[in-house]
């Protein structure tokens, strides 16, 4: 069991999302940031689209009452375990009574912590995603809070990682003296650059307005959630004013309300949407804008949808390349 001796800003359990149920009105959710969650499950014997914590900003106080083999990837934070730094992006072995301490995040804003062998959770519609506003999936659908108890699996039933021996040392975790490589990490300097397709509707817009999205930059307003990205830059205004009928929309659709302010929506976006589309972030670049937190800037950028497929293709053979290099590390069903 893990014990929540102090809850953090925003706690959730996530996967990699709830397919198949948005005809129904159900969000596909999922983690924000899909290649720190996956290399995370990696590092611990995962498989990828185990279910993952997802912190936002500030993480919090976790008591283990069990070893545990973890990885904590993402966004710069500056986790502690009985007041030691631990690195991040590594495996890490953490001892019976240990208590990690995760503070803000000093660059990005989410950290994802994978725990070997998964938590023990029940799925809800074939996720373990966290519907908070439905109430449902992940840790009894909401945020986790003080003196909660959340269940972690035996590692050594999923997992081929065995931590026994690393178990020997006098500090309250070990870890290896490798890590991910920093192309991998998702973290830019500001303004982040966010590449995008042309959106659907973008003819309806003035081309003046086409021209303010592509060259300006946009503050993320603190209203900014798991839901939706709201920015503040220019107003981008219509040609002529339009009723559009409600359609599907996705993780990274860009659309412009009334107030000519654009929204990104994020991994918990509804399932449709009635507001012009401007653009469409990458899907390549959607790990990238999770990492944004309010009052940082973004500038988009237009790229083909070759380019896209391109970037994205570059991102599954990076981590191909990692998941080969890590099974490597697996020496005996131990780590080198």
């Amino acid at each position: 069991m893990i014990r929540v001796v102090k809850a953090g800003l925003s706690d959730t359990i996530q996967d990699s999302g709830r397919s198949g149920y948005q005809q129904f009105g159900v969000i596909h959710s999922g983690t924000m940031d899909s290649v720190s969650s996956r290399i995370a499950n990696l590092l611990v014997g995962n498989a990828e689209g185990e279910a993952v914590l997802e912190m936002t900003l500030l993480g919090p106080r976790l008591l283990f009452e069990k070893d545990v083999l973890l990885s904590l990837c993402g966004g710069e934070f500056t986790p502690e375990i009985d007041g030691v730094p631990v690195p991040l992006w590594r495996p890490v072995a953490i001892k019976k009574n240990s208590v990690l301490t995760i503070g803000p995040a000093t660059r990005g804003c989410r950290l994802v912590m994978a725990v070997a062998g998964g938590f023990d959770l029940p799925e809800a519609l074939g996720s373990h995603s966290t519907y908070i506003n439905a109430r449902f999936g992940g840790f009894q659908g909401r945020s986790l809070e003080k003196d909660d108890l959340l269940p972690v699996k035996r590692p050594w039933e999923t997992s081929p990682m065995r931590m026994e021996h690393m178990m020997q040392g006098r500090l309250p975790f070990l870890t290896v003296t490798w890590s991910v490589a920093k192309k991998l990490r998702p973290l830019a300097e500001e303004p982040f650059t966010i590449r995008v397709l042309p959106g659907i509707q973008i003819n309806l817009f003035t081309k003046q307005s086409q021209k303010d999205f592509a060259a300006s930059i946009f503050k993320v307003d603190s209203k900014s959630d798991r839901m939706g990205y709201r920015l503040q830059g220019p107003l981008l205004k219509l040609s002529e004013p339009q009723e559009l009928l409600s359609e599907a929309v996705t993780f990274g659709s860009v659309q412009v309300p009334s107030n000519g302010q654009p929204i990104i929506l994020m991994a918990d976006h509804q399932t449709t949407g009635g507001y012009p589309k401007i653009a469409q972030v990458i899907t390549a670049d959607l790990p990238l804008l999770a990492q944004a937190k309010p009052g940082d800037s973004i500038q988009f950028r237009e790229v083909s949808i070759h380019t896209a497929q391109k970037l994205l293709q570059q991102v599954e053979e990076t981590i191909n390349e990692l998941r080969i290099g890590i099974k490597l590390k697996f020496i005996n069903g131990g780590i080198q």
